[in-house]
């Protein structure tokens, strides 16, 4: 340890520098898109986290001898969501590092050893202190392919970093990907949407912008039923919805989200949005006026080939009953039609503790799988039993 040097960022210049190491490790690399530095920074700003209300976050980055960035973590704890865990459970993410197990092992420890101090008995990692859908899960199939908005990306031998330190796989995270065009899907899905339309009561749809708000409602419940049942999952409130709408407003095209209903009462979605990662690669990490014009110029241009599907959800009772192949229906009109004019669609974040979902993407949705996320967990206490991510139930379909 003499020859590293463990700093916490605070400074101005710390911050800089813990940036400038991903910018240097993946000097060269065609796939790995530079994110914006903003998107990062506003995770650790107790004004733009909710989760700060009752946890923290901190980030250290580690020097070498001759005072350069060798590594970089951060680790974070909210007391409400540790406590969805069999034990309090708070992660580590925002990981770089050189290839050398020493500096992953101080980066480790460091981590590990905070959140002890604040009532951890196990870390996830790499992982985000907010929403699970950026910043979630270690790469270790894909790396050939270019990432989502906001989704990792590594090069290969983080894998050993991470697992010779002890960490064991919790879940896998599948990225999957189709090209869009119409008649692709399965005839499976079409038998479906014949039957739904027999069946008085059902109504699909894309959403129009001017009623987002309404938007936001219909999504918070749709979630709280579809996705609160998971391990680590905090249901949300209306506020956070809304604040999910508001976000997204600029990049919406509101012919990507699609909603389904049963007598007027929400029972699923199917959210994406075009992939900012086609554009922003150019900006070196920085939004400032003049990329924030490029980019929504791109976007009304249509400049992006690329979906990315945030999430699907359908409310447990409506599993089995065709609801995704009705709103996957639509959205294929739309492209029948013309009106949608992007390449292809990669739909992240299928855990494999979710064979339903898995089953529905490759059977109904007809995508291949393109990349693998894993969620690790270690255990502090390492004759504790490890258990992965219980899987969810599977339902027959009616």
């Amino acid at each position: 340890m003499d020859q590293y040097k463990l700093e916490v960022v605070e400074s101005k210049k710390q911050k800089h520098e813990f940036y400038e190491l991903a910018r240097r490790l993946y000097a060269g690399n065609r796939c790995w898109v530079c994110p914006i530095d903003n998107d990062i920074e506003s995770v650790f700003d107790p004004q733009k986290n909710e989760l700060f209300a009752d946890g923290d976050a901190v980030r250290w980055i580690l020097r070498d001898s001759s005072g350069k960035v060798v590594g970089r973590i951060a680790a974070f704890y909210n007391k409400d969501v540790a406590n969805l865990n069999d034990q309090p459970t708070g992660g580590c993410g925002f990981f770089e590092s050189v290839d050398d197990q020493q500096v992953a092992n101080i980066l480790f420890d460091a981590a590990k050893l905070w959140l002890e101090q604040h009532g951890m008995e196990a870390m996830d990692g790499p992982i985000n202190f907010g929403d699970r859908d950026s910043w979630w899960g270690l790469l270790v199939d894909g790396y050939e392919f270019q990432p989502l908005y906001n989704n990792n990306y590594n090069p290969p031998y983080y894998v050993k970093l991470f697992e010779n330190y002890g960490f064991r796989n919790y879940f896998n995270q599948h990225t999957y990907y189709r090209n869009l065009r119409a008649g692709e899907f399965s005839q499976s899905v079409y038998d479906r949407v014949k039957r739904l339309q027999e069946t008085p009561g059902y109504r699909f749809g894309h959403i129009k912008k001017e009623n987002l708000e309404q938007v936001a409602d219909d999504f918070r419940m749709i979630y709280n039923k579809a996705w609160a049942m998971f391990p680590g999952v905090k249901p949300i409130d209306q506020e956070h919805a809304q604040q999910l709408m508001k976000t997204l407003k600029p990049i919406i095209d509101e012919k990507l989200i699609y909603f389904s209903y049963f007598n007027d009462e929400p029972v699923g979605f199917f959210i994406m949005v075009p992939d900012l990662n086609r554009i922003i690669g150019r900006f070196k990490g920085k939004l400032n006026i003049v990329n924030s014009l490029r980019l929504l110029w791109q976007l009304k241009m249509r400049k992006v080939d690329r979906v990315f599907g945030i999430i699907f959800g359908v409310v447990p009772e409506f599993h089995g009953k065709g609801v995704e192949s009705g709103m996957i229906y639509a959205f294929e009109q739309a492209v029948a039609r013309g009106e949608i004019k992007y390449k292809t669609l990669e739909l992240a974040w299928i855990g494999d503790f979710n064979p339903v979902m898995m089953r529905m993407v490759e059977n109904y949705v007809c995508a291949q799988r393109h990349k693998v996320h894993v969620t690790y967990r270690y255990l502090f206490d390492r004759n504790k039993e490890f258990k992965r991510c219980p899987r969810m139930g599977v339902r027959k379909e009616k």
